[in-house]
């Protein structure tokens, strides 16, 4: 493990000096990230996340990422989305993912507990993200639920998958092409913190939202990279 560590702090060093940049691999712009995922994608993206997301979101990301200068075309877009998310959803946490966005909450911003209705707040959060959705539509978007270890695996995964399920309801009620939107109900199996504390079963209650190039926007990318 620590080998592996020193491999990916090896590679981001490499990619800064390449770039001559003066910023660690934690602070690069999404275009710079998309610039060099490559090969040694699933690392690079890892690094960069850590331990923010489950395996799913980083997964998605990952395998929709095409590297080189389309991948930093790609990322120029990402970045402005980014942005925008973050001054109209102060709810959301935005997380640099690459050629793609992970876009999280906290499931006590959006449910009660033991619930997958959506509170009134979660409504307006889902709806201004859903505006962003709009003014970038050559992406997909996949809903990602989670729970924490409390209660039975069968009853944690049914109540990630009804709120995911939910989540994407209302951004669809908001005027996204259901097409762009799939779910992913995870239950407990991808915590990011520990589960035996309060503090860390919070943390993995929680919705991710991965927002990802699709087929129109790669070729836009590799026409523009040519």
């Amino acid at each position: 493990m620590k080998t592996m560590k020193m491999k990916i702090a090896t590679f981001c060093i490499a990619i800064a000096a390449t770039s001559m940049l003066t910023v660690s691999c934690s602070q690069m712009t999404r275009t710079q990230k998309g610039a060099v995922i490559g090969s040694a994608a699933g690392g690079t993206i890892g690094a960069i996340i850590g331990k923010k997301a489950g395996n799913t979101a980083v997964g998605a990301v990952v395998g929709g990422a095409i590297g080189g200068v389309a991948g930093a075309y790609i990322g120029r877009k990402m970045d402005r989305q980014a942005e925008e998310i973050r001054k109209t959803v102060p709810g959301a946490e935005v997380i640099d993912a690459g050629e793609g966005l992970i876009v999280k909450f906290d499931s006590g911003i959006l449910f009660d507990f033991n619930s997958s209705d959506l509170k009134a707040n979660a409504r307006t959060n889902i709806q201004n993200l859903a505006a962003t959705m709009k003014n970038n539509p050559e992406t997909n978007i996949m809903v990602i639920g989670h729970t924490d270890n409390v209660g039975s695996d069968s009853y944690n995964y049914d109540l990630s998958e009804r709120r995911a399920g939910a989540v994407r309801s209302y951004a669809v009620a908001q005027g996204i092409s259901a097409s762009r939107l799939t779910t992913v109900g995870k239950g407990e199996t991808e915590p990011i913190a520990d589960n035996t504390s309060d503090a860390g079963r919070s943390q993995n209650r929680r919705v991710e939202i991965v927002i990802v190039a699709n087929d129109k926007l790669k070729q836009e990318a590799r026409a523009n990279a040519q």
